[in-house]
């Protein structure tokens, strides 16, 4: 299979970036397409070209790591799975494949396709964490009954590996599918209930203060998440957050 490329290149956060054309020949249908960049990046070296940055960890669409913008879709057209996940027998010979990074305010590029994603992390560290008993009389996790259907909901919304791909795809930049998917996660356990009310009102400030936009519900990203975190989880994280300004 040969294709031909179009990939974004940025030396660094404050420079311009543009697209480059790339031909890659001989692709293996089997090739996931992180290794066909891997190759791709091999070539580069052997030319004594600059390879092209992007991000990767544990390719096994575990981590979220590998997201990128691929034909204008978030880790690419086959749903339900990450970018490292994607084969190239997704693709037709011949095919332009378009790549790019995540595009929003609150991911600045680093370079080339990996872009800043601490932001999540800040979100994360605002109140995303449960209060945990040291005093030598802790309770075993196992020991707490809880409802089967707030069980599942709760290992549902912990499925979410904060890729972005919900904060790319929205045309508002907005990460309340991810905020909503660890704010869910926490309310619906009784160990997560000691901070329920103060957690969703700093993380969301947080979300706001890193730049990402508002939530319009017009569900693009619970279509590209890769996860399929449900669009139920806004609607408890909206409840969550009316009962904490109430209470």
């Amino acid at each position: 299979m040969n294709l031909k490329l179009k990939i974004w290149r940025q030396e660094g956060p404050n420079d311009q970036g543009r697209m480059v054309d790339y031909q890659a020949n001989n692709v293996s249908d089997d090739m996931s397409f992180l290794e066909m960049l891997d190759v791709l990046n091999e070539e580069l070296i052997e030319k004594g070209d600059d390879p092209i940055a992007f991000d990767h960890d544990c390719r096994e669409g575990i981590c979220g790591m590998c997201s990128l913008f691929i034909n204008g879709e978030a880790h690419g057209p086959v749903k339900g799975v990450t970018t490292c996940q994607l084969h190239m027998r997704s693709f037709k010979d011949g095919e332009t494949i378009f790549i790019e990074p995540w595009r929003a305010k609150a991911f600045p590029v680093v370079k080339d396709l990996a872009v800043n994603r601490s932001a999540f992390d800040r979100i994360i560290q605002a109140g995303g964490y449960v209060s945990v008993n040291t005093s030598g009389n802790t309770l075993d996790a196992n020991a707490i009954a809880i409802p089967k259907p707030d069980a599942d909901k709760a290992f549902d919304a912990a499925t979410c590996i904060g890729c972005g791909a919900c904060v790319a795809t929205c045309k508002n930049a907005s990460a309340t599918l991810f905020l909503s998917a660890k704010v869910s996660q926490l309310a619906l356990l009784p160990q997560g209930q000691v901070e329920r009310k103060e957690r969703v009102t700093k993380m969301l400030h947080q979300m706001d203060e890193e730049g990402f936009g508002a939530c319009t519900n017009t569900g693009a990203c619970f279509v590209q998440c890769p996860k399929g975190i449900s669009l139920e989880n806004i609607a408890r994280l909206n409840s969550e957050f009316r009962n904490a300004l109430l209470s």
